[in-house]
C-alpha cells in the first residue's frame, strides 16, 4: 500500500506516459520513498509507490495470469487468505501472496461484485486491456482517499490531488462553491474539492471508465436495523466483535506501534494489543497534555510510551508543510499534533493502530444530545424520549424559541428533528455570518441546509440518533476524520489502521438499540462497559476530549498574532474575504475583546493552504520555466 497515481489517456505517446506519471509519482513520494512500479500501454498510465518492508512483498503493478488485466492498489484487505483459497479452488493461479492480487483475480471471477466480498480498506484501479476499461473502487467507509479529474480527454486518478498539478491535462483552479460551506464546516464539506473539477470518488462506489465515459454505482451503505437485547447482550457482542476486529487487523504479522491518547477508543485497542510501542503527543504548560494520562495506562500495563512535547514555534513553522499534505484546507486544529505524532511513530514503526471509528459507529458524540452535566436534565430528556415523536417535535419547538435556562439545549437537542439543528460535528461560521467576511464571488454556492440534505433523504426512516449517525458516517468521517488521519501519517510513510472502524464491526453497531448507544448516563454507553472490562473505569467513562491544542493562547502572542496579521493583510487575501472585516476580527480577539478563535483558525488554514498552492506552487513553476529556457 501507500499511494496509486494514473490516467486514462490515448493521445500522448507512450514515452510521453512515463514522463507524466513520473511526475505524478513524485508528488506523493512521501507516501512511500522507498520504490515505485508503473505500467503504460496506448490507452493508460498506472503508477504506485510502496514501501520496502522484510515481512510484506509489495510490488506493484500486477498482472493476472494472461497479462489482460493489470492492479495498482493502496490499502490493505484483512480477509485475503479466504478469498485466496476460494479463488484458488475455482482455477486461479496467484503469482504473490499479496492481498491485492486476490481483488484483481476476484475481479477475474466475480466482476465488480468483489467489492461486496471484500474487508478492508482500499482505493484501487484494475486496467482491462481487451476492453481498454478501466475498473475502479473505493472502500466501504473511506478510509483510503481517492480523487479524480475528468477532462481534457483525460481522466487523472490518485490517492492525492498533488499528484494531479504538473499533468499537462490539469488545469488548476480554486473552485469557488467551496469556500463558504468550508467556514461553516472547517472541512471541504461539497463533493467537488477545493480544486475546480477534481472530485473524491464517493466511499462505498465502484466506477468503469470507457471511451471518455465515467459511470459510478454505489455498492454499499448502512443498514442501521435495531434488534431486541438485553444490556448484556449488547456489551457482549461489541466486546467479542472489537477483540475479533483487533485480531484480524494484526494478522499480517508486522510490527505494529499505537496512538495513544488519554481517551476510551485508543486506551482500549492499546490495552487489547499491548504493542511493543505506544505513542502519544502534547503540547507545553498552557494545556491539557494528554501525554501525561498516556503514560499512567502504559505503566499499568507495562508497556513503553515514547511521547514528545510539541512546542508552539515548531508547531506554527510546521503549519504550511500540513496544509500542503492534506491537499484542502482544514481547521481541525487537531491535524497538528497528529502530524508530529505520525512523525515520532515513524522513527520507530511503519504500521500503527488508532482508534478511528468508535464514535461515529457508537454514538460517542456530546453533539448527538448530551450536552448538560446534570443528571436530573439527562434523565428527565429521556423520559420525553418516550413521547410520540409529533409531541417530541412540537415541545422541540417551544424549546427552541424559548429563554435560556439550564438544560435548553440538552432537551432540545435530545426531542428535535435532527435535520433541524444537527448538520455534523463541526460548526464554525453561520452561513449568514459566512457572507458578511466573503467576496461577492465565492457566496454563490451549495447552501449548508443543501450539502446534509442529500444525506438526510438516504436516511428518512431512521431514529433521529442513527440520522446523526448517517450523516456523520458520510460527511464528517470521509471528508475530516479519516482524511486528515491518512494524509497526517501518509505525510510520514506511516501505515494506520482503524480496527475500532471494520464491517463486521459496523454490522453489531446497526443492530444495537438506540438507549444502549446514547442515554442519561453516558454517550457510546455499551461500549463503553465493553471496555470497562478491559480498562480502568476512569479510562473507559473519560469525556471524549479530541487532541487538545492551544489556538487561544497562540493567537494571544505576539509573534503568532503578527505571523496571522501578515496572512490576512497580504493582497491575495482580499481576492476572497473584506480585509478590513477579518483583520479587525483579528485584532479585537488579539485585544480580549471577543473570542473569536476558530473563526480566524478557519480564514487562517485557508489562506496558508491558498499560498501554499497558489501563490507558493506558482512561483515556483516560474522559476523552473525560467531555469529550463536558460539551459
Amino acid at each position: 500500500m501507500y499511494g496509486i497515481v494514473g490516467f486514462v489517456n490515448k493521445k500522448y505517446a507512450i514515452d510521453e506516459k512515463k514522463t507524466h506519471l513520473d511526475q505524478m509519482l513524485e508528488r506523493i513520494v512521501h507516501r512511500a520513498p522507498d520504490n515505485a512500479g508503473k505500467f503504460v500501454d496506448e490507452g493508460v498510465g498506472l503508477g504506485f509507490r510502496y514501501l520496502n518492508r522484510s515481512d510484506f512483498d509489495n510490488h506493484q503493478p500486477i498482472a493476472n495470469e494472461s497479462g489482460s488485466k493489470i492492479i495498482v492498489f493502496n490499502g490493505k484487505i484483512y480477509n485475503y487468505q479466504e478469498l485466496r483459497e476460494d479463488l484458488q479452488a475455482k482455477g486461479h493461479v496467484f503469482a504473490t501472496d499479496v492481498d491485492h492480487e486476490v481483488v484483481l483475480h476476484g475481479y477475474e471471477e466475480y466482476g465488480a461484485d468483489i467489492v461486496n466480498q471484500l474487508r478492508g480498506m482500499f482505493a484501487f484501479v484494475i486496467w482491462d486491456k481487451d476492453k481498454q476499461e478501466l475498473f475502479g473502487a473505493r472502500d466501504h467507509f473511506g478510509v483510503k482517499p481517492f480523487y479524480y479529474y475528468h477532462k481534457n480527454e483525460t481522466f487523472l486518478f490518485g490517492s492525492e490531488i498533488k499528484s494531479f498539478l504538473d499533468h499537462p491535462a490539469f488545469e488548476k483552479q480554486v473552485n469557488p462553491g467551496a469556500l463558504k460551506p468550508y467556514m461553516t464546516f472547517q472541512y471541504p464539506a461539497t463533493d467537488e474539492t477545493f480544486f475546480k473539477d477534481v472530485y473524491r470518488v464517493p466511499e462505498g462506489h465502484y466506477f468503469y471508465v470507457k471511451d471518455g465515459q465515467l459511470s459510478f454505482t454505489q455498492y454499499w451503505d448502512t443498514s442501521y436495523a435495531e434488534e431486541p437485547m438485553t444490556e448484556d447482550e449488547a456489551v457482549d457482542k461489541i466486546d467479542q466483535t472489537v477483540q475479533e476486529s483487533i485480531s484480524t487487523h494484526l494478522a499480517d504479522g508486522a510490527e505494529i506501534g499505537s496512538f495513544l491518547s488519554s481517551g476510551v477508543d485508543s486506551s482500549l485497542v492499546t490495552t487489547i494489543t499491548k504493542p511493543k510501542y505506544t505513542f502519544s503527543i502534547g503540547f507545553g504548560e498552557h494545556t491539557y497534555n494528554e501525554t501525561f494520562e498516556a503514560k499512567k495506562l502504559t505503566d499499568i500495563l507495562h508497556l513503553d510510551n515514547y511521547s514528545r512535547v510539541i512546542e508552539s514555534e515548531e508547531a506554527f513553522n510546521a503549519f504550511p508543510t500540513i496544509q500542503y499534505h492534506l491537499d484542502e484546507p482544514s481547521s481541525n486544529a487537531s491535524c497538528v499534533p497528529l502530524y508530529f505524532l505520525a512523525k515520532l511513530a515513524r522513527e520507530h514503526v511503519k504500521v500503527v493502530l488508532s482508534g478511528e471509528g468508535a464514535d461515529e459507529l457508537f454514538a460517542g458524540y456530546t453533539e448527538y444530545g448530551f450536552s448538560s452535566n446534570s443528571k436530573m436534565v439527562r434523565v428527565f430528556a429521556q423520559g420525553l424520549k418516550k413521547l410520540p415523536k409529533n409531541s417530541r417535535f412540537r415541545l422541540a419547538s417551544r424549546l427552541k424559541s424559548a429563554h435560556n435556562f439550564h438544560g435548553r439545549l440538552h432537551l432540545y437537542q435530545s426531542l428535535a428533528p435532527a435535520e433541524d439543528f444537527f448538520i455534523g460535528q463541526a460548526k464554525v461560521f453561520e452561513e449568514s455570518e459566512s457572507e458578511e467576511y466573503l467576496k461577492p464571488k465565492y457566496q454563490h454556492c451549495e447552501s449548508v441546509h443543501d450539502i446534509v440534505e442529500k444525506q438526510y433523504q438516504n436516511a428518512p426512516d431512521l431514529s433521529e440518533l442513527k440520522k446523526m449517525q448517517y450523516l456523520d458516517m458520510h460527511q464528517w468521517m470521509p471528508k475530516d476524520v479519516l482524511l486528515k488521519a491518512d494524509k497526517m501519517t501518509m505525510a510520514h510513510s506511516l501505515e494506520a489502521r482503524t480496527p475500532l472502524l471494520d464491517l463486521r464491526l459496523l454490522e453489531v453497531a446497526e443492530k444495537i438499540p438506540s438507549k444502549y448507544l446514547l442515554n442519561s448516563k453516558n454517550t457510546k454507553y455499551a461500549f463503553r462497559k465493553a471496555a470497562h472490562r478491559h480498562l480502568p473505569e476512569k479510562w473507559a467513562n473519560r469525556k471524549k476530549l479530541g487532541f487538545p491544542v492551544p489556538i487561544k493562547d497562540w493567537l494571544h502572542e505576539e509573534r503568532f498574532y503578527k505571523q496571522v496579521r501578515e496572512i490576512f493583510a497580504a493582497d491575495f487575501a482580499a481576492e476572497f474575504f473584506n480585509q478590513e472585516k477579518i483583520l479587525d476580527l483579528l485584532d479585537r480577539n488579539y485585544q480580549e475583546e471577543i473570542d473569536a478563535r476558530r473563526h480566524i483558525w478557519t480564514l487562517y488554514s485557508f489562506l496558508v493552504w491558498y499560498k501554499v498552492y497558489f501563490v507558493d506552487e506558482t512561483q515556483k513553476a516560474s522559476q523552473k520555466s525560467f531555469a529550463a529556457s536558460k539551459s
